[in-house]
C-alpha cells in the first residue's frame, strides 16, 4: 500500500472542497474564527439587515449574539443553531438572526479551513474544519494511510475532554478518514465507534475512498440537507443522532413521492436496521410539505409498548396517542395536530363506528399521509381495508424487514399489492456487512427421544438440555434466552416440566389468550394453536402468580398489559435495580417487534417459515459488544429447509454466506485438515 501522509490527505481534501465551490479561509485561532463568523453571519443575514438599513452588526450587537450562543448544553446549542435569534439592536429595533437556513439548505455559506489552533486544557490543532455561515459544523480528523481508523475516532474523544468549547460546541458531525476508509458520525461524545458509518450510494455500495466520499457527502446541497433535515435531536437522551445512508435514501424516496406523485410505496429495511427512526423521520418531513394536512404514523398495538412509546416521544414530544380512548384520537384528527401516532386497531374503530366517524367527515377529504410501521403485519385484513377506503385523499407508505411475496403469502395479497412499489432496500446481508446486526449460528439438536413432537419424554429431554446448556449459551447469564413453542397447550406442559426440574434460573412465560387476542394473530402465523377458553386465562394466572412470587409483583390477567411491560423490561436487562428474566417461554408474543440487546439465544420447538422464521431469529441479533458475536439459534425440529428458504427469499435471492455461520463441527474439521496439511509441509 502506498503511504500517504496526513498533510497530503488534508491538502487533497481541501482541493476537492474548493473544486466543489467551498470558500477557502485561513483561520489561525479562535479570535480569527469569531471575526470570520461575524462576517459570514452578516453575509447570510444580508436581506434582514438591509430591511433595517444595515449591512453589519455593531460590535456590541455581535457580542450579544456570542453571549446567546455561549449558553446551554451541546444539545441546547443544536436547538439554537436551528432557531431564529431576536436580536435587540443598539437602536431598539429587532432583527431576526438566522444561523442556518434549513428550508433552502443550499443557500448557506460554505467555507473550509484547516489547522485551527484552540487553547483548552491543552493546545490542539484541528485538521480540517467545515464552516457553515461561519460556524464550525463539521470537523474532519485525518490519519495517514495504513493507520487504523479508530485512532482518529479516539483523537476526537480526546478533543472532547481537552479542547472543544465555544463555537466548536456547535459541531454537528465528525468525519474520520485514513484515505481508504472514511466514516461519519454525530457529535454525541462516547457513543462508541460502532456508531460511525460509511456513506454509500442508493444501492448500499460504500464510498470508502476519501475523495469519493467528499465529492458526494460534502456536496454543499447534500451536506446542507443532512445537517438541516437528517441530524435528529433526540429529546429522550438529549443527544444528537444522524441518519445512516440507507435511512437517508429511503426517506428521500418517500418525500419525493409525496411531493411529486399520488403513488404509494414501501421500504424493505431488515429487522434491526432502525426502521422506527427512518419511518418517523419520513413522517416528520412529510408533515412539513405544503398541502399535507395530516401525517399519521400507524403501528400495531402489539408494538406500541412502553419502550416504543418513549422512543416516539423522544422524536416528537406529545405526538403519541397512547390511551385506549378513541375519543382522544378523534380530537387529534379534528384538531391542529399535524403528526399523530396511533394504533391500527384504534384507527379502525374511529373510521368504522358511526358514533366516531361522524366527527371525521371534514378530515376524511383532506390530504393525509399514513406511514405504517412493520407493514407485514395487520395490513391484509379488514382493519387496513376500512382505513384506506375511509380517507378519500390518502397516500400510504409501509416499512418492513420481511415483505410478503408470492412465496410466503398466507394472505390473499402481497406487500406490493397492498403498498405498491418497493422504494428502497437494505437487506439483512447489507446490515451484517455493515455490522449493524449480527449473523446467526444455527444448531439442530439431535437427542435420544426426539420422535413424536409432543411426547413427554421428548419435551423433558429438551427442557433438561436447555437448563444444562443455558450458562454456556448465555455466558453465565450475561445474556438471556427465548424459547419459542408450537402452541399454548404445549407451552403449559413445558412450563410444568421446567418447574419439576427445579431450575436455578428465573423462568417466565407469556402468551395470547381470548381476552388479549388480536385480529391479526391468525394472519401472522405466530400464535397458532391457542384455544380461546377460560382455561388459558386460569393457566396464565397461575404462571403470573409464580412470577409475582419471584419478583414481588402483583399482576393478574385483568392488568395483562402491565405484566407484558414488566416482562419486556426484565428481558431487556436495562435497569440495574430490576431482577431480569433468564428464560421466557412464548408462542407468538416477543417473536416480532421485540428488541433486546441482552438477548442472544433462541430455542425453537415450533414450526417456523419465511417471515415468521426470520422475525423470530432476529430477536437475537442486535449488536452489543465484542463478546456477542452472533445470535444463537437451537432448533429442536428439523427446520433446515425452512431456514435456507427464508434466508434466500429475504436476501433477494443473492448470496448469503454472511448470514448463517458455519457449524462449529464443520469449522473444527476444516481447521484440523488445514493444520495437518500445514504440518506435512
Amino acid at each position: 500500500m502506498t503511504t500517504q501522509s496526513e498533510a497530503a490527505l488534508e491538502n487533497g481534501l481541501i482541493k476537492t472542497l474548493i473544486d466543489n465551490s467551498y470558500e477557502r479561509v485561513v483561520i489561525k485561532e479562535e479570535e480569527n474564527l469569531k471575526a470570520n463568523f461575524k462576517a459570514q453571519l452578516e453575509k447570510h443575514n444580508q436581506k434582514e439587515l438591509q430591511l433595517h438599513g444595515r449591512q453589519q452588526f455593531t460590535d456590541k450587537e455581535f457580542e450579544k449574539i456570542l453571549i446567546y450562543l455561549e449558553g446551554g448544553t451541546r444539545f441546547e446549542k443544536a436547538k439554537k443553531l436551528r432557531d431564529l435569534y431576536p436580536l435587540e439592536t443598539d437602536g431598539g429595533e429587532r432583527i431576526w438572526v438566522e444561523f442556518l437556513n434549513q428550508k433552502k439548505w443550499c443557500q448557506n455559506e460554505f467555507q473550509v479551513a484547516n489547522q485551527i489552533t484552540v487553547e483548552g486544557r491543552k493546545q490542539c490543532r484541528y485538521d480540517v474544519t467545515i464552516l457553515i455561515n461561519g460556524l464550525p459544523l463539521v470537523q474532519v480528523e485525518l490519519k495517514k494511510r495504513g493507520v487504523e481508523l479508530k485512532q482518529a475516532y479516539n483523537q476526537i474523544q480526546r478533543y472532547h475532554k481537552t479542547s472543544f468549547h465555544g463555537l466548536f460546541d456547535y459541531i454537528q458531525l465528525f468525519v474520520i478518514s485514513n484515505g481508504v476508509n472514511t466514516r461519519y458520525f454525530a457529535n454525541n461524545p462516547n457513543s462508541g465507534y460502532k456508531f460511525t458509518f460509511n456513506w454509500t450510494d442508493g444501492e448500499n455500495r460504500p464510498f470508502n475512498d476519501l475523495n469519493m466520499f467528499a465529492n458526494f457527502f460534502f456536496d454543499k446541497c447534500t451536506l446542507g440537507k443532512i445537517i438541516s433535515k437528517y441530524v435528529v435531536l433526540h429529546e429522550g437522551d438529549k443527544c444528537l443522532m444522524v441518519l445512516r445512508p440507507y435511512q437517508f435514501y429511503a426517506v428521500e424516496k418517500i418525500i419525493d413521492r409525496v411531493e411529486n406523485t399520488n403513488k404509494n410505496g414501501y421500504v424493505w429495511h431488515t429487522t434491526g436496521a432502525g426502521k422506527t427512526l427512518t419511518s418517523f423521520k419520513a413522517a416528520q418531513l412529510a408533515s412539513e410539505i405544503e398541502g399535507i394536512d395530516k401525517v399519521m404514523f400507524v403501528v400495531d398495538r402489539h408494538d406500541l409498548d412502553t419502550q416504543t412509546q418513549s422512543e416516539y416521544e423522544a422524536f416528537e414530544p406529545g405526538a403519541v396517542d397512547n390511551t385506549d380512548n378513541t375519543r382522544e384520537l378523534i380530537e387529534r384528527l379534528s384538531g391542529d395536530s399535524k403528526i399523530i401516532i396511533t394504533t391500527i386497531q384504534k384507527l379502525n374503530c374511529a373510521v368504522t363506528k358511526d358514533y366516531y366517524n361522524k366527527h371525521l367527515q371534514e378530515v376524511r377529504n383532506k390530504k393525509v399521509v399514513m406511514i405504517f410501521d412493520e407493514c407485514h403485519r395487520s395490513h391484509f385484513g379488514d382493519c387496513h381495508k376500512n382505513i384506506v377506503h375511509f380517507f378519500s385523499n390518502l397516500q400510504i407508505f409501509g416499512f418492513t424487514g420481511t415483505p410478503i411475496f408470492v412465496e410466503n403469502a398466507r394472505q390473499e395479497h402481497t406487500t406490493a399489492e397492498v403498498f405498491g412499489d418497493c422504494l428502497h432496500k437494505y437487506l439483512i446481508k447489507d446490515a451484517i456487512a455493515d455490522e449493524n446486526v449480527l449473523g446467526f449460528l444455527v444448531e439442530y439438536y439431535q437427542g435420544s427421544t426426539m420422535t413424536g413432537c409432543e411426547s413427554e419424554a421428548r419435551m423433558r429431554e429438551i427442557a433438561q438440555f436447555i437448563l444444562n446448556n443455558y450458562d454456556k449459551s448465555t455466558f453465565g447469564g450475561e445474556y438471556n434466552a427465548l424459547f419459542a413453542i408450537q402452541s399454548v397447550p404445549m407451552l403449559l406442559r413445558y412450563y410444568k416440566i421446567f418447574k419439576e426440574l427445579n431450575p436455578k434460573i428465573r423462568i417466565g412465560a407469556i402468551f395470547t389468550y381470548a381476552a388479549n387476542a388480536s385480529q391479526d394473530d391468525e394472519q401472522t402465523g405466530l400464535n397458532q394453536g391457542f384455544a380461546n377458553t377460560k382455561v388459558d386465562a386460569d393457566e396464565l394466572q397461575a404462571i403470573m402468580d409464580d412470577y409475582n412470587s419471584m419478583f414481588g409483583t402483583a399482576f393478574t390477567t385483568d392488568n395483562f398489559s402491565a405484566y407484558y411491560d414488566d416482562v419486556n423490561e426484565r428481558m431487556k436487562k436495562r435497569k440495574k435495580d430490576m431482577q431480569p428474566l433468564d428464560l421466557l417461554l412464548v408462542v407468538g408474543m416477543f417473536l416480532t417487534g421485540f428488541d433486546a440487546k441482552k438477548l442472544n439465544t433462541l430455542y425453537v420447538d415450533k414450526n417456523l417459515e419465511y417471515h415468521g422464521l426470520l422475525q423470530a431469529f432476529s430477536r437475537t441479533n442486535r449488536v452489543l459488544n465484542e463478546k456477542k458475536r452472533f445470535g444463537k439459534i437451537v432448533c429442536f425440529r428439523n427446520l433446515k429447509d425452512q431456514v435456507d428458504a427464508a434466508i434466500k427469499l429475504f436476501s433477494n435471492n443473492e448470496p448469503n454466506e454472511y448470514i448463517i455461520r458455519e457449524p462449529f463441527e464443520k469449522v473444527r474439521k476444516e481447521l484440523n485438515l488445514k493444520m495437518i496439511s500445514f504440518l506435512e509441509k
